[in-house]
């Protein structure tokens, strides 16, 4: 690795202020494993659809939001503090913490404990009250430091025919599933 990259720096814009005080994964040395048994595991993600949130970004960053009460979305980038540091060094993990799912290497899962727990969750804006912006669908912890915003728009994303693991399709299908029963 090149010498000028051993070390970055990031600096939080800002903190996600919610009901959230616990994560849904629970990582360690071990692995990650669900907090809940998966039915309930669901229900609290799908919570996440209709419970506001708080991203207050650091006041001197209100020019930095100027037009981006006109995208529906956005995407929310932060760090995963609450994963501990052994977590990090895992090298494969069962999907969402569930053994029923194969054992595979760590960047082809969206699990939090990574070498470098930076997550990315596309929100709903709600509304903006100068710089803090009311969201919904963001299962980030209370206290998560923020690191970026993007304006999502899916034209600029489309990869064309996307394909993922069966195992992906089966976790998809089963939050799918639990979103049409309300």
């Amino acid at each position: 690795m090149e010498k000028s990259f051993e070390n970055i720096i990031l600096h939080p814009i800002g903190v996600v202020r919610n009901t959230i005080k616990q994560p849904f994964l629970i990582a360690n040395e071990n692995g990650i494993r669900m907090r809940e048994d998966l039915n309930p595991t669901i229900e609290e993600l799908r919570k996440t659809e209709e419970t506001i949130s708080n991203v207050v970004l650091n006041k001197n960053l209100i020019d930095h939001l100027e037009g981006i009460d006109e995208y529906s979305h956005i995407k929310i980038i932060y760090w995963a503090h609450g994963v501990p540091r052994e977590a990090r060094d895992l090298k494969k993990v069962h999907p969402m913490g569930n053994p029923e799912n194969p054992l595979v290497g760590l960047f082809s899962t969206c699990s939090p404990a990574r070498p470098n727990p930076i997550l990315t969750t596309v929100v709903h804006l709600v509304g903006r009250d100068g710089t803090t912006l009311h969201v919904t669908g963001l299962d980030a912890i209370d206290g998560s430091p923020v690191l970026d915003i993007k304006p999502h728009f899916k034209e600029s994303y489309s990869a064309g025919d996307v394909k993922v693991p069966d195992w992906m399709e089966k976790i998809q299908s089963k939050l799918g599933e639990k979103k049409t029963k309300d």
